[in-house]
C-alpha cells in the first residue's frame, strides 16, 4: 500500500509541474513578445541667425531626405568646417559663412587678437613704398575681421595711420580656421626729400579689441615710413585693383 501510495502521489505531483511549466510558458510567449525599438531622434541645434542684409532664417539647414537620426549634416550652429557660405535666406546648414568675404551672420564672432597672426611683407620692389599685412586666423573656428589695422608706426607719433575709404570691402570678411585677410599699407611717397623714419617694429590693433599686436618690419633694416604719408587699407580677403591702389 505504501509503494502504490507514492506511487500516486509522484504521479500526481508530475501531472501538477507539467501544468504550471506549461501556464507559465504561456505566459511568457505574450509578455516577450517583441516590441518596436525607440530610437532618440538626434535633433540638430536650431536658432536664428541674423546675416548682413537683415534677413533672419534658420542656423540649420532642413535639408529634405536628410538623415532625422543624425545631426552630422545639420552644421555647426557657429560656423562651418567645411567653408560653406551663408546664403541671404538663412538656410544654409551654419549660422557663419565660413568663406572670406561672404556675408557675416551677427553669430560668428569677431577676430580678437588671439585669433589671428599677422606679418607684414613689401610690396614690388625699390623703393619700397608700402607694405601688405597679412592676417591669418589661427584659431580652431571662424570670425569676423572688421574694419582695418590700427597701425601706429612711431613712438613719437601716437594717431592711428589714416584709413582709406574706397578700400573698404562690401561685406565683412570671414575668415574660416587658417584662412588669410590682408591690408595694404602705405609708407611714404617715395621721394628722398620726406621726412622718412626708420621702423623696425610697430603696432597693430583690431577693431573691438584694445590688445597691441606688435609686428616685425620686414628686411634687416626693417621700412622707412613717412608719418605725414602713410595710410592702411581695409581687411580685404585679397587685394584689389583699383580699390586698393593709393
Amino acid at each position: 500500500m505504501n509503494t502504490l501510495h507514492r506511487t500516486a502521489l509522484f504521479a500526481a505531483a508530475g501531472t501538477a509541474l507539467v501544468l504550471s511549466l506549461t501556464a507559465c510558458q504561456g505566459d511568457g510567449d505574450t509578455n516577450s513578445a517583441p516590441t518596436s525599438g525607440t530610437s532618440a531622434n538626434a535633433q540638430s541645434p536650431s536658432g536664428k541667425a541674423t546675416d548682413a542684409s537683415g534677413t533672419t532664417g534658420s542656423t540649420n539647414s532642413a535639408g529634405s531626405g536628410s538623415s532625422s537620426g543624425s545631426n552630422g549634416s545639420s552644421g555647426s550652429a557657429g560656423s562651418t568646417g567645411s567653408g560653406g557660405s551663408a546664403k541671404a535666406s538663412g538656410s544654409s546648414g551654419s549660422g557663419s559663412s565660413g568663406a572670406s568675404g561672404e556675408q557675416a551672420s551677427a553669430s560668428t564672432p569677431v577676430c580678437a587678437a588671439g585669433d589671428v597672426h599677422i606679418t607684414a611683407a613689401t610690396q614690388d620692389g625699390p623703393p619700397y613704398t608700402h607694405i601688405v599685412l597679412t592676417a591669418k586666423n589661427t584659431s580652431r573656428h571662424s570670425c569676423r575681421l572688421t574694419g582695418f589695422p590700427h597701425i601706429q608706426f612711431l613712438e613719437s607719433h601716437k594717431q592711428d595711420v589714416p584709413a582709406v575709404a574706397k578700400s573698404k570691402p562690401e561685406a565683412p570678411v570671414v575668415l574660416a580656421a587658417g584662412d588669410p585677410a590682408y591690408a595694404l599699407v602705405k609708407l611714404s611717397d617715395g621721394g628722398r626729400e620726406e621726412n622718412n623714419e626708420p621702423v623696425t617694429a610697430f603696432s597693430v590693433m583690431l577693431a573691438g579689441d584694445p590688445t597691441v599686436i606688435a609686428v616685425t618690419a620686414p628686411g634687416s633694416a626693417g621700412i622707412a615710413v613717412d608719418p605725414a604719408k602713410a595710410l592702411t587699407g581695409y581687411w580685404t580677403p585679397e587685394l584689389r585693383n583699383g580699390a586698393d591702389d593709393f
